[in-house]
């Protein structure tokens, strides 16, 4: 997991190819986006636009996926996302291929990072992670998850 800011991702550690795929999905202008998938560079890049009301972390299960590096960016309001290292799924339910991801119902000693505008976290493949948490009460927030394959990282 990585945890920085859209206006220097490079100072937070990440990969070339994870800055600019920062970069192109900002140019989208994603806060001006409707909800929805965006196509990048096919299925190599895109990007999903969430309008979404934050819910206890109790109320939710984590996910990770396989094949895509995710890339979550909040534009609006504040999130907290539980995350843990790969391999720390518990309980994990049936394996989508199609839509590359898993659910599970626990992440072993897990952590927990605040997002507010403008700051992003990056989920490696096999990295549990539970975003849309609540901080304080419910809120709404809007947020781009860039969805980078592996393959651009050499994984």
């Amino acid at each position: 997991m990585i945890l920085g800011h859209i206006d220097s991702p490079s100072l937070a550690g990440c990969h070339p190819e994870l800055v600019r795929a920062i970069g192109i999905a900002l140019d989208v202008q994603p806060q001006a986006c409707a909800p929805g998938r965006y196509e990048l560079e096919g299925d190599r890049l895109f990007m999903n636009v969430m309008h979404l009301t934050t819910q206890l972390p109790d109320e939710k299960k984590a996910e990770q996926h396989r094949a895509y590096v995710d890339i979550q960016i909040l534009l609006a309001g504040e999130e907290r996302i539980l995350y843990g290292v790969v391999g720390s799924g518990r309980q994990c339910e049936t394996w989508h291929e199609e839509e590359d991801y898993q659910l599970c119902g626990e992440i072993d000693n897990s952590h927990s990072l605040l997002l507010r505008p403008g700051m992003f976290a990056v989920f490696m493949p096999d990295e549990p992670h539970k975003p849309g948490c609540t901080v304080g009460e419910a809120g709404e927030i809007k947020k781009v998850v860039i969805k980078l394959h592996r393959a651009a990282l050499g994984l």
